[in-house]
Parts: C-alpha cells; sequence; structure tokens
C-alpha cells in the first residue's frame, strides 16, 4: 500500500453540473438492466464501469464520470432491483458480481476501468479478484468490505430486520410511510459529511431517483435481501473457506486505488486502510470532512486521484506544472485543491476492522 498522489487541478475539466448521463433498457438473460453513458471527449478514452451502493443507482456517477470523460468512455449500470433495472432472483455479492460480469462480457468492453461505491465496491473487489482478465484499473469508494462492529454504522439499525420472517414487507410498510423528500433527506444526511457541497440541482435529482423508488413494488425487498447478503459475505468472510471477500481482495491483480471518507456514517472508517493494506498494488486516500459518497462530494478530488492512477497504470509521467509567472486554467469547482479548512487527505487510516459488535432503519439509504 502507498498513499495515493493527485493529478494536477488545471488538467480537469472547468466546473460544470451536467445532468444525469442518457440511460437506456437492455435485456440481458430474459431481465432489464439499465445503464447509463456518458461520451468520451477523448479520442483516446479506454472503456470504464461503475457500480454503484445498496439504494443508490447509476445516477451517483454523474458527476465524476464526466470529469474524467476524456480519458474514460464511461458506462454506469442499476444492478437487479435497484433504480430502473428489473429485480433478480438473487441479491448477493456474488450475484451481483456475476452481473456485471456479463454485462462486460456482453458489452464487448473488457477489459474496463472498474468503479465500485460501498455495496458496488465489494461486487467489484470479487469481479477483479475472480476475473482479472476483465479488469484493467480498480477504484473502490468507501467499500462495503467486512466489519462486524456494527455499531460503526447507521445501517446497524436495520439488523433487527432481518431476523423477521418476511422482513422486506414491514420495509415496505415503513417505506409508505414516509414522504419522497424525507427519504432524501435521510439519505443525503447519511451519506454525506458537509451538506453545502451537494447542489440543488443534485438535491432535486435525488428526490426525482426517490419518486422512482415508490413507483418500484420489488424496491423494499430488493433493499431487504441486498442487506441480508451484504451481512452473510462479511460474516462468511472470517470463516475459514475461499469465499471470504478478504481472500478475494488479497488475490486482484489490477493497480487499485482506495478512497475513503473519515466521516463516514455507513462503512466503518477503519475498512478502505484495510482494504489497501490487502490488494497487493493499491493507493489509498482518506479524505478528511467527507462522508460515505466521496464521487458525489468531493468528485474532483476523487477524479484527480483516478487520473494519477490511469498515468502510473499507463507509466505516463505527470505532466509538468505551470512556468513560473504563469497562471493555469481557473480551479473553480465544487472542490478544488485541499486547503486549510477543506478537504485534507491522509494516507494511513487507522487500526484494522474489529470483530464483534452489536445491532431504525433509514430506507433509501445507500451503503
Amino acid at each position: 500500500m502507498k498513499r495515493a498522489a493527485l493529478w494536477p487541478e488545471e488538467h480537469l475539466p472547468p466546473h460544470r453540473l451536467p445532468p444525469p448521463w442518457p440511460g437506456r433498457p437492455v435485456r440481458l438473460d430474459g431481465t432489464v438492466t439499465y445503464v447509463r453513458d456518458t461520451p468520451a471527449t477523448g479520442p483516446d478514452a479506454e472503456p470504464a464501469l461503475y457500480v454503484h451502493g445498496l439504494g443508490g443507482s447509476s445516477q451517483n456517477w454523474t458527476d465524476l464520470a464526466g470529469l474524467l470523460a476524456d480519458r474514460l468512455d464511461g458506462q454506469a449500470i442499476d444492478l437487479p432491483g435497484f433504480g430502473r433495472s428489473e429485480p433478480g432472483l438473487r441479491y448477493t455479492i456474488p450475484s451481483f458480481a456475476d452481473r456485471v460480469v456479463r454485462w462486460i462480457e456482453h458489452s464487448g468492453r473488457g477489459p474496463v476501468h472498474l468503479f465500485g461505491n460501498s455495496l458496488g465496491g465489494a461486487v467489484a473487489v470479487h469481479v477483479a479478484g475472480r476475473r482479472p482478465d476483465l479488469v484493467r484499473t480498480l477504484t473502490l469508494i468507501s467499500p462495503a468490505l467486512p466489519f462486524l462492529n456494527f455499531g460503526r454504522s447507521l445501517q446497524g439499525r436495520m439488523l433487527p430486520l432481518l431476523a423477521i420472517p418476511r422482513g422486506e414487507r414491514l420495509a415496505a410498510w415503513r417505506l409508505a410511510q414516509l414522504a419522497p423528500e424525507v427519504m432524501a433527506r435521510q439519505a443525503m444526511e447519511a451519506c454525506v459529511a458537509d451538506l453545502s457541497r451537494i447542489s440543488e440541482q443534485r438535491r432535486q435529482e435525488a428526490l426525482e431517483e426517490i419518486r422512482v423508488r415508490y413507483e418500484a413494488t420489488h424496491y423494499a425487498a430488493a433493499y431487504v435481501r441486498t442487506f441480508r447478503g451484504l451481512v452473510a459475505s462479511f460474516l462468511r468472510s472470517y470463516l475459514p473457506g475461499p469465499g471470504s471477500l478478504w481472500r478475494i481482495a488479497a488475490a486482484i491483480e489490477a493497480p487499485t486505488l482506495v478512497v475513503g471518507g473519515m466521516k463516514d456514517r455507513l462503512v466503518d472508517v477503519r475498512v478502505a486502510p484495510q482494504t489497501a493494506r490487502i490488494i497487493p498494488d493499491s493507493r489509498l486516500m482518506m479524505l478528511a470532512g467527507v462522508g460515505h459518497v466521496a464521487q458525489l462530494e468531493v468528485p474532483r478530488t476523487v477524479a484527480r486521484a483516478v487520473l494519477h492512477l490511469l498515468a502510473e497504470a499507463a507509466e505516463t509521467p505527470p505532466p509538468a506544472p505551470p512556468a513560473a509567472g504563469v497562471d493555469g486554467p481557473p480551479t473553480t469547482g465544487v472542490d478544488g485543491p485541499p486547503t486549510a479548512g477543506s478537504v485534507a487527505l491522509r494516507g494511513d487510516g487507522g487500526d484494522a476492522p474489529e470483530c464483534g459488535g452489536d445491532a431504525a432503519w433509514r430506507p433509501g439509504v445507500a451503503s
């Protein structure tokens, strides 16, 4: 593991707020997978695939995919049961990973630069560890890899629901009690450390996405069953056998960037450093004052770290800084270079996750 480095800010495109990238339904293996395409703006762009977290959607990658479009020809998929994709038969990490693998094979774009946030990070680890031929580089943002102290996560309050037979019915009832505006606010508060970084446009888009969930009768069941599958994968990872996510992570060959937010309220903040320690060719960036979805909260900082990863993977030296007395392009944006009182970068991250832990559901919270 080494400390992540940042590509120069002046090589990012100017700040703007694009609308969600255009999407389309694709029938794959008998069910519909919804995919959003971020058209490449550079002639030599390479394929990338973005995978969202629990309760999220392909829309979570709008800003980051746009910032990287000069280098990456991006696609973001809605996992089965989420966003605008049809429900799946199973909601486990291996089943989601199989869907990602099938998508890469179906699209004919592999190997890809693979991105995963939270649940999507666990899925991406499974893909990269099991199918190294499909992954060029790997970027994990607050990956939901195993930890057993659920007192370190807001999602710990949901654990009792897993013990209730047909708990998804209770979840659906609870969902119906909340106005979409309330759910959108709760999700933002859980995922984002500094809400002032989220524009009004992005808040309204999140609200519209919540309304899509209300129209999907399968959503509550997909959420609960996925959370159950995620917890099961955590427990399995501390037992002997090949299904451990930690063992799979140790087998990853792709150059990897791991990003963690020091104010993450959904995944134990010690998971990102532990992930970087276990993946052989890894770089770690811990962001002070940032929550669970760094690609939404500080997309420019994440983009700079990704660009440096891509350059390392291609063995391209970083560009020289502007000559003395010559100003570079403006660096206005949601997040610029770290300054006093703003985002701070750390290359370490405390101790590894520990075993043990304890157990009100916050529906729609991405993890």
